[in-house]
């Protein structure tokens, strides 16, 4: 048996859900672009035909109607390349996360994806039936010929998936369609898991996976290709569409008589090899955040986003991924000052907006408050100031914010992390007020870790706002500290409670204090019924709030 190359292409592609022309024009973009690369084989994202995660649109007998007409459509448009689309199959009244094998404008084949997750952010036995096939195919050039299967995402993760008994048929490589959501560190044990399986199986694993932002979701792509020997041979950028392109010297057995696809042969131009290096944390978690954002504004038809800025270190990074997903034209601040706020607040925004160059409106709040104060004081007399009168402050900005968005169509982008969103320090339909929620899943220390490592590529946020001890500024000489633990204890608990299910035992074992363990783990229990109420936000943690961890509001049990 030679080895002779072959020109195999990965199609790290932006879908939008639902959109199903658009997503449609792309592939055929894209495939064309490949076949003048002289490309022979290539692959697209995982359901990309109708976007990751469809969800109850899959629910819909129009929208599978829909989009069987689309991949049909996309066939005919398909010339001398094999392409492998995804899309959703229909059998019956079932359904399919399946895999077109498409060639000279017809569907040659379909695969259905075996494995279907059913943990964290994903629901696929919601909707999916599972298939229970693993074939293999063939594709003649010249004088050779070329055995590969097709598998979808989970396939690959799972052990008692098809890829075993493809490459036991007969299979060089496997091509893996995949829509996998980022969360930190994620593409490093997805090398982990493929590299195990190629080497196991002895084949070429070229793994193909979606980018772009899809509501709480950012999907990183960093597509890329596997030797038998564990060897990482070319690898897509984090974050951006790519068309990764490679020659792979592949088994190739004398042609046989007849063969599921027979391509004819074409002269190839040397391509160079792209290996695109992973980015740092700070960096692939800032470069998720700008993604994320961006996509969700420019695909829900959002021309311009409003936040407020208040001095402090979240609207402050909020605003600086704001300007530099969007563009400062794009982006307006606004600072509302109260009698409690300080003038290093007010020389801290402003100096912010100058260095991002983005729109700063002013509208103190002291007017209106006074006003909800005279207003409520026959209700409130006898009683003392407390965190009934802070909260009115923070609703009245949350207000003004909606009135700029419903006047002129902006976005409201909320500020609160990951920190304060655990534990209920925020104000329902005060700060919590708006459309999106962008460090929701950011925890404070993470927070100056972004602001710095932003501040090193160009500097934007001042110095001062990194430095000062974090405060809401809605009583006299306020603190987060005075109703928190330290951000460098919280976080660490948190992490244990809200992402690893440890139990308050287990948390103290590890030597944090039991009372302070106990305030926290009480203050996330009680904030549930807040969590459900805020915006979605993009998720960067291997497990955030809303599809990945989902509570009962009504609650007894606190350990």
């Amino acid at each position: 048996m030679e080895k002779r190359p072959l020109r195999i292409a990965c199609c790290q592609m932006n879908s939008t859900v639902g959109d199903l022309k658009g997503n449609a024009e792309k592939i055929l973009r894209f495939t064309q672009q490949a076949y003048n690369a002289g490309v022979e084989i290539i692959s697209f994202p995982e359901l990309a035909i109708t976007g990751y995660p469809p969800e109850d649109l899959l629910l819909k007998k129009t929208f599978i109607d829909d989009n069987l007409k689309t991949i049909k459509s996309v066939a005919k448009e398909i010339g001398d390349i094999v392409a492998i689309v995804g899309f959703v199959a229909r059998r019956g009244v079932k359904i399919f996360n399946s895999a077109a094998i498409i060639h000279r404008g017809k569907i040659k084949a379909v695969y259905h994806k075996n494995i279907l997750p059913n943990y964290g952010v994903f629901d696929e036995m919601r909707y999916f039936t599972p298939g229970d096939d693993s074939p293999v195919f063939t594709i003649n050039i010249e004088k050779f010929c070329y055995t590969f299967g097709v598998s979808i995402c989970e396939d690959i993760w799972q052990s008692k998936g098809p890829i075993p008994k493809q490459a036991k048929k007969g299979a060089s490589f496997i091509i893996n369609i995949n829509a996998s959501p980022y969360h930190i560190r994620k593409v490093t044990l997805r090398e982990k898991i493929v590299l195990k399986s190629a080497r196991e199986n002895n084949v070429y694993i070229v793994y193909t996976n979606l980018v772009g932002g899809q509501d709480e979701l950012v999907f990183d792509g960093q597509g890329f290709v596997i030797s038998p020997q564990g060897k990482v041979i070319t690898r897509a950028p984090a974050f951006e569409e790519n068309l990764l392109i490679v020659d792979i010297n592949l088994p190739a057995k004398k042609n046989k008589d007849r063969a599921d696809f027979d391509l004819c042969t074409r002269e190839k131009k040397h391509i160079p090899i792209l290996l695109s290096k992973h980015p740092s944390l700070e960096e692939e978690v800032y470069g998720s955040l700008i993604l994320g954002l961006r996509d969700y504004v420019n695909k829900n038809g959002f021309e311009k986003v409003v936040m407020g800025l208040s001095g402090g270190i979240d609207s402050a990074l909020v605003a600086t991924i704001a300007a530099d997903a969007l563009g400062k034209n794009r982006v307006i601040c606004v600072f509302m000052p109260s009698r409690f706020t300080s003038s290093r607040s007010e020389e801290d925004v402003k100096k912010l907006a100058e260095n991002l160059g983005v729109e700063l409106i002013t509208i103190p709040i002291e007017e209106i408050f006074s006003a909800y104060l005279k207003t409520l004081q026959p209700c409130f007399k006898n009683t003392s100031w407390d965190i009934t009168e802070e909260n009115i402050q923070a609703r009245i900005r949350g207000n003004l914010l909606m009135a700029l968005s419903n006047k002129f169509g902006y976005l409201v982008l909320t500020t609160g992390n990951k920190s304060e969103m655990s534990t209920g320090y925020s104000t329902l339909y005060g700060d919590m007020a708006g459309g999106f929620a962008v460090i929701k899943d950011v925890p404070k220390t993470l927070v100056y870790k972004l602001a710095r490592y932003r501040n090193q590529q160009s500097y934007v946020i001042p110095e001062s706002i990194l430095k000062r001890e974090p405060s809401a500024e809605l009583k006299p000489n306020q603190k987060d500290t005075d109703s928190l633990p330290p951000y460098e204890i919280l976080d660490k608990i948190l992490k244990m409670y809200v992402e690893l299910d440890k139990s308050i035992d287990q948390i103290v074992k590890v030597g944090f204090d039991r009372k302070t363990v106990e305030k926290v783990v009480r203050m996330v229990d009680l904030s549930e019924y807040k969590r459900r109420q805020s915006p979605p936000g993009i998720k960067i943690t291997p497990r955030s709030f809303g599809k990945d961890r989902r509570m009962p509001i009504t609650n007894k049990y606190h350990g």
